[in-house]
This record gives C-alpha cells, structure tokens and sequence, in this order.
C-alpha cells in the first residue's frame, strides 16, 4: 500500500536508474532500457494512488527545514494538489511509454546505456519539478531538466548540427533562467516566502506593492519564455530536432516544455494580481501562437513542422494563461501531451521507416505503415480540433476565455486554428497518401516496441479531453480549481462551431492543395510569394539574432582573442624571453665568475696543500734533513 510518505520515491526511481546505467552501462549493455523503463514504472505504480487521493480531495504536502537564512527558514519539500496530480499523470504515463518506444528506436546504438542514462535524469529533473512544493527546489530540478536537454539534443555530438543545437538551446533557455531566477529573488524580498502553498495568502498581504508584483511576475515568467519557447526565445526548440526522435517526444513536446506553462500556473496567485502582467503573457503567447504556425506551413523536415507546431500550441496554453483561463491553459497542456506526443513518435516511425526525414521525399506510406499512418490520422485529427477527440475540448476552452478576453486575441487564436489544421494535414497527406515521390525509399513498419505506445496515445488522444467536456460536466475543470470556490462553465455555441469549421475547412484545403504532390501548393507559394518567403525564413529573427548578436559577438570575441595573443602573450611571452636571456648571462657569471674565483681559490689550496703535505711526513729525521739543508742555503747565500 503506497502512503504520502513515500511520495519522494516518485523521483527517486528514476535517479537510481540514472546512477547504475552511468556507472555501469558497459556492464548492463542492452538491459539498460529496462532499468529505466521499470524505474519509470515504478514511479507510475507509487504516483497514481497519490492521484486517486488527490482526485478524492486530499492534498499531500510534507517538507521539512533546509537551511536558515536568518531568522527565515528554507523549506523543501512535496506538494500533490491537483495542479501536481494533473502533471504527475501526464509525465508518468507518458514519460514511460515514450521509453518504452524507445527501445525499438534506439536499437544498436553505440550508446544505448548512456542514452538511457539521460532519459532517466531527465524523468527524475521533471517529477522533481512536478511535485517539488517551493519555488527553490522548482529551480533547482528545472535547471536539471536543461541540463539533460543539452545531453539529449547533443547525443549525436560526432555531428556539428548536432553540437551546435545543444548549445544553442543551452544558451537561449539560460538568458530565460536567469530571469527567472532574479524573479524568485525578488518574490522573496515581497513575500518573505517561496512555498507555493503560501503564495496566495502572501500576495493578498502585499496587494498594494502593484509595481513589485507586476516586475515579480514578469521575472518569473522569463522562466516560460526560455523553456517553453516563446518569442523572443522560441528559436532554440526548432534545431533541438537534432536529437533522437524520442528525446523530441519526451522533452520537446510532453514534458520539458511544457514546464513553463506548469511554472505559470504554479506562480498564478502572484501572476493574476498583475493586470499588466496578464496582459504580457497574453501577447506573447497569441504571438508565438500565430507566428509559429505560419512557419509550420512551409517547413519541409517532418520533426521541423511538429516543433514549430509545439511552440504555436505553447503559445495557445501561455495565451489561455494570460487570458486569465490557467485551467483551460492547463487542460490544453494535458491533452496536449497526448496527441503531440504520438505525433512524434509517429514521425519517428517514419524515419524509422523511410531512413529519410524530408517530406518531399515521402508519399504513399499509409499501405505499406497502417499502424503509423492511423495512429498518426489520429493525433492529426486532435490537434486540428476535430470532435470529439482531445484536443477540441482544450482548444474551445482557450478559444472560449480569448472570446470573453478580447476579439484581438479570439481572431489571433481561431486563424492559428485554422492553420494548425491546414499545416497538420498538408504533413499527413505528403506523407502517407499519393504516390511515392523517391522510389529507392522502401518503407517497412516499425517493431511492437514502437507501435504499442503508438496506439496508447492514439486511445489517449481520443479519450483523455472528454473528463473536460460539457458531457462530463467539466469535471477536469472542477477538480483541476478545487478549492478556490465554484467555476462559470459556459458552452458559446458560436465559437464552437466557428472552431469546428476554421478545422475542417484547414484539412479540406491541405487536401485540395497536396493530395496530388507539392505541385498545387507550389503555384500557390507563387502566387502568394511575400507571405511564401517570410514563412521559409522563419520570420528572419535567426538572422536579426545573428546580426545583432552572435556576430558583434563572436567579433568581439575574435578582437580580444587578438588582444590576448598580441598584447597579453606577448607580454608575458616578452618578458620571458627576457628573463630567460638574463638567466643565461647570470648563469654565464655565476659559472665562469663566482663559481670559476670560488673553484680557483680552491684548486690553488688544494695545490699548494699538496706540496706542503710532502713536507709534512711526521719523520724526525725528514725535518733534521730539512733543517739541514736550510742551515746550508743561508749559510751559502749569506757568505756571498
């Protein structure tokens, strides 16, 4: 029987896994997925019972002190409550059938153990953040997630794309983390407090300090822009499809991201106190929303399209947020998971299939990968909005709360809408209908290692939106607010039904325009060649960063590298060449002068004691010879 106590097993698991397949890959070789695969499940196994009391009305919340700071003390510990319970089934359930996916994929790999290794870090960095009960333990479990990000998007290192992606993505999500960490700083010079059990009660106590509220919350939310992509900083998440397929599945679309939007719901009570604040997230999200489903349209790689379809629908949960919707931001983010989840993993499967990941190069696959090519119709159908599958529930909440917010904000999100459909369909039907356009691509289905969590999220794309709906009487709503009082359930007919109609008429024209090949479409970017261009450049802001950043940059690097090597080490090297040449001539004087007058006195001693020792015999009758011949000598000098 599992009880609260055990809740810090959640995590644990997966550390344990991290920490035998790092020390001892070479050992367990190819039995490292099922460390973390059982690891993962094991986490499952000890989360959803706390999810069921959670579910029931029991919040779990345990801590204990850190460190004292003063007359303050740190406090770590877990919180489950509802918000934590939603995120918990999301990234157990999903976390483990991505692994498990991923054992197909990765097969034969040169580094299978260490790749497992990554995935299992990453799993324990994400529960960590999911039931961490303060915003320092949050932080601090965050910055593990970034740090497995590098690893993963990095894993294939021997390619410079490869290489260069981590870094990137390294870089940007720190200038967001930075802002981040500032925000928590400053949330407790306000607050005196970071628990997120006591953030309600501590805002309402300084509702009068509006400006350190709103910059509080602005900080904080530098945090979302980083991890979860949005503009300015989404343009780290596109080139993250240098890594393997699942780590696109796992970090880049069910988990890691997503832990910007969990970060603005978590800081909400603070977000919603700040009318200025709201209305920040809510640009920027309705931005990144639109912007990046207009690139989706062009994109020709198939991972490209699903990241820049996950930073539009990021921009949707963020927007939702702003709108001052976090339940139907939250909701979106579940479903979410889901189908974008089995969107990858089915794009996956293609590669896996095909050995190729340009769509211009795909066509006529549904025969010949049925599994794929359903499962894949599926999580199209749901993210295009399409009833009753997952993703019309969370969708129309958004689109409802943008309706009631703004009609700037309802036009911005029903045209992504609109293009979400169009762009997801134009991918479905250039991969799998048609006609074959490379006829040396002989495409094969994937094992059952990879088709069974296919169909799992196929089934949860289906079903996981309808605990949300109005034939569940919004239950998920309900459950996901408990205990801030009642919530307004509303049915807009209209903007469901325009929602409904902005999809189908998406996937009717995708079909219209590629069902015979990229032909139509062509001639249509022609036609439309301004709106066409700015789409395959992605807006230019790689250039503008490029431009106004990375080169002054790299510039300034490259001058004080000169500055080092011209002025610094040719000081240094200067000077030692000086003194080298000095200590030869001190050497010179110290050998041939000090040590050559010190040898000399010596040598002479020595000669002269020689000849005095031939004198020196100790015989009595030597001195009388001597004494002898002495008497002799200056009598003979002495008479001359």
């Amino acid at each position: 029987m599992v009880t609260a106590n055990q809740a810090y097993l959640i995590p644990l698991f997966p550390l344990l896994a991290f920490v035998i397949n790092i020390l001892f890959g070479r050992y367990v070789k190819d039995k490292a997925c099922w460390i973390s695969v059982g690891a993962s499940a094991l986490s499952c196994i000890i989360a959803w019972p706390l999810i069921v009391g959670v579910i029931r009305g029991t919040t779990y919340h345990h801590d204990f002190a850190w460190l004292a700071l003063g007359g303050i003390d740190l406090r770590f510990g877990y919180l489950l409550d509802p918000l934590a319970a939603t995120l918990l089934f999301v990234v157990t359930l999903v976390g483990t059938l991505i692994q498990i996916y991923a054992i197909g994929y990765m097969k034969g790999e040169a580094r299978f153990s260490r790749f497992f290794a990554y995935l299992s870090l990453f799993m324990f960095g994400m529960l960590g953040v999911v039931i961490s009960d303060n915003f320092l333990l949050f932080f601090m479990c965050w910055e593990i997630m970034g740090l497995c990000s590098y690893l993963l998007i990095g894993f294939y290192s021997e390619k410079d794309s490869a290489a260069n992606a981590c870094k990137k993505a390294f870089l940007t999500t720190r200038v967001g983390d930075v802002g981040f960490l500032l925000g928590i700083l400053a949330l407790f010079t306000l607050a005196g407090t970071l628990s997120f059990a006591e953030l309600h009660d501590a805002v309402e106590l300084h509702r009068d300090s509006q400006l350190m509220i709103t910059v509080t919350a602005l900080l904080l939310f530098c945090g979302t822009i980083g991890k979860s992509a949005q503009v300015p900083l989404h343009v780290w998440l596109p080139d993250a499809m240098e890594g393997p397929t699942p780590v696109s599945a796992l970090i880049h679309a069910a988990t890691m991201v997503a832990a910007g939007v969990f970060l603005v719901a978590r800081a909400y009570p603070l977000i919603e106190a700040s009318e200025l604040a709201l209305r920040v997230i809510a640009i920027v999200g309705t931005v990144t929303a639109l912007m990046a489903a207009c690139v989706a349209l062009t994109a020709t790689d198939i991972k490209k399209v699903l990241a820049y379809s996950t930073i539009s629908q990021l921009g949707y949960m963020v927007a939702a947020m702003g709108c001052g919707a976090m339940v139907a931001g939250i909701f979106h983010l579940m479903t979410h998971a889901f189908f974008k989840a089995l969107l990858f993993l089915g794009a996956g499967s293609v590669i896996h299939g095909t050995g190729t990941q340009d769509l211009r190069e795909m066509g006529g696959l549904f025969p010949k990968m049925k599994h794929t090519a359903w499962t894949f119709l599926i999580a199209s159908l749901a993210i295009a909005g399409v009833p009753p599958l997952a993703g019309f529930w969370s969708k129309d909440e958004i689109l409802l709360a943008a309706h009631q917010h703004g009609n700037l904000y309802y036009v911005a999100l029903s045209l992504t809408a609109f293009l979400t459909a169009f762009y997801m369909f134009r991918l479905f039907v250039l991969t799998f209908l048609g006609k074959p356009r490379n006829p040396d691509i002989h495409a094969h289905e994937s094992p059952k290692s990879m088709i069974v969590p296919l169909w799992v999220l196929a089934v949860g794309s289906i079903l996981v939106g309808l605990p949300g709906s109005f034939l569940a009487r919004n239950w998920f709503q309900d459950f996901l607010h408990g205990g801030h009082g009642d919530v307004e359930h509303h049915v807009n007919v209209t903007v469901m039904i325009t929602s409904i109609a902005l999809g189908l008429v998406g996937i009717a024209l995708a079909f219209l325009l590629y069902r015979g090949g990229l032909g139509l479409g062509e001639k249509l970017a022609k036609v439309f060649a301004l709106p066409h261009r700015v789409s395959l450049n992605k807006f230019w802001i790689d250039e503008v960063y490029d431009a106004c950043l990375v080169r002054p940059w790299h510039a300034l690097g490259q001058l004080l590298i000169g500055f080092e090597a011209k002025v610094v080490d040719g000081t240094v090297n200067g000077t030692g060449a000086g003194t080298l040449r000095s200590s030869r001539v001190s050497d010179w004087i110290d050998k041939y002068i000090v040590d050559g007058t010190v040898n000399f006195i010596a040598a002479f001693t020595q000669f002269f004691s020689d000849i005095i020792r031939l004198f020196q015999t100790g015989f009595i009758q030597n001195y009388l010879l001597i004494l002898f011949a002495a008497v002799v000598f200056i009598l003979y000098f002495g008479i001359r």
